[in-house]
């Protein structure tokens, strides 16, 4: 073995590998890491924690604070976040339902399913004033027996016999009217429990959506029609009764005599002259077949929300100067955007109006 020439220190000796000799590795070029601690769970004694922690910390306790929440509202928070799940008309339309009887769920979508779940709101109203009797009809928006018609529909009666789907008969008062808007309210005398109809958004409503019209065109109490949104915001042009003694008016069954009631579309006027006391409103067109005695009943949607009150159409005998109680519907229907209703309320419910 050869013996080395450096002086004993000069150089560390490495242990032996294999053959014995001796290993020299070149020194490290860098200085060894420390060992490395783990770190700590928590501040020190005065000190603040690191700002990177703190904000991790955040989502961590919001969900706490969400899962407590809803731990303390319960099912009623699961109902209410499943059901605009399930209804995108009700998300969309949002605040702007009163909510009321609707479809249910298995029926949604159908003819049946609305026709089963809004004809008990939907009720006949007979009208008797000086001009003779008249037909029309009326949406049920709360239980003790408030209802939403046209005003044309109850303009100078001294009586009002209102009749539901089951039959049974009401006399009503008047509390409110709005020659403007063709728009009256009237009071069930000593009812309760009534079903009461969903009034949904018309500011929700397009062009080709479906629906639904239910009404009592000649007496026919609780005929349902059905059809599509034909166009939105069409100019209507009514004679404004109350006062003029000029008895009922188009959209109810008259008998014995009186003046039928006039409306303007399109630079047309239907039903006689539309007069000097008129208002125009805008009104969505509806292909669902409308008959004399339809006004005052509701167009809904396939949710089962209302969305209209019919209130006037366009017959061929009545452009020729027949009888309105002749004429037949040619797909020419025209309703007050139910909008335009909850926005009129509380001035019905004040008893005022124009």
């Amino acid at each position: 073995m050869t013996e080395s020439q450096r002086p004993s220190g000069e150089y560390p000796m490495y242990p032996s590998y294999g053959n014995g000799e001796a290993a020299y590795p070149p020194p490290p070029s860098y200085q060894p890491l420390p060992p490395v601690s783990p770190a700590p769970t928590g501040p020190g004694p005065g000190e603040e924690p690191p700002a990177h922690r703190r904000r991790a910390r955040k989502p961590v306790a919001l969900v706490a604070a969400v899962a407590i929440a809803a731990a303390v509202i319960g099912g009623g928070t699961a109902t209410v976040i499943g059901r605009l799940a399930d209804d995108p008309a009700t998300t969309a339309a949002g605040s702007g339902i009163v909510q009321g009887t609707t479809v249910s769920q298995s029926d949604k979508g159908t003819v049946s399913g609305v026709a089963k779940a809004l004809s008990p709101t939907i009720v006949e109203i007979g009208a008797t004033s000086t001009a003779g009797q008249s037909t029309g009809s009326g949406v049920v928006i709360t239980s003790d027996g408030e209802i939403v018609t046209n005003n044309h529909v109850i303009a100078d009666a001294s009586r009002i016999k209102v009749t539901l789907s089951t039959g049974k008969t009401y006399t009503a008062d008047v509390v409110g009217t709005d020659a403007d808007k063709d728009l009256a309210l009237i009071k069930l005398q000593g009812a309760s429990g009534l079903k009461t109809a969903t009034l949904g958004d018309s500011s929700q409503v397009a062009v080709g959506d479906e629906v639904v019209a239910i009404g009592s065109p000649e007496g026919l109490t609780g005929t349902v029609t059905s059809g599509i949104v034909s166009a939105l915001d069409r100019d209507v042009t009514v004679a404004k009764e109350g006062g003029n003694g000029q008895g009922q008016g188009q959209g109810q069954e008259q008998q014995g005599g009186g003046r039928q009631w006039p409306f303007e579309f399109g630079g047309q006027q239907f039903n006689g002259d539309t007069g000097e006391s008129t208002t125009t409103y805008k009104a969505l067109q509806t292909d669902a077949s409308l008959n004399p005695g339809n006004s005052g009943g509701a167009l809904i949607n396939m949710n089962g929300e209302i969305i209209g009150i019919n209130s006037a159409m366009y017959s061929a005998s009545s452009a020729a100067g027949q009888s309105s109680s002749g004429a037949g519907s040619v797909g020419l229907g025209f309703a007050i955007p139910v909008n335009t209703l909850k926005a009129d309320l509380d001035t019905l419910r004040a008893g005022n109006g124009s």
